[in-house]
């Protein structure tokens, strides 16, 4: 139905992006969240494309803003109950 993207965390060219998602189930319309992650570069042209593979380099980055994003989530799901 919708994805509507709720908070980003970056560092350097690596994000991770929490999306509020709605669909039906059963006929009922229901909310979930999901994590995107990605590492953004500019190819030989000069184009910025994204990828979710990662360098070595990139590894604690990636780390930090996994991290970031299930923080924020537990934490607002503990606020929400």
């Amino acid at each position: 139905m919708e994805n509507i993207a709720q908070k980003r965390f970056s560092t350097g060219a690596i994000n991770a992006t929490i999306w509020t998602n709605k669909a039906l189930k059963e006929g009922k319309e229901v909310t979930f969240s999901t994590v995107s992650f990605g590492r953004r570069y500019q190819d030989k042209d000069g184009s910025w494309k994204t990828t979710s593979s990662l360098r070595t380099a990139d590894l604690p980055k990636a780390v930090v803003v996994l991290n970031k994003a299930y923080e924020y989530l537990t934490l607002k799901k503990t606020k929400e109950s």
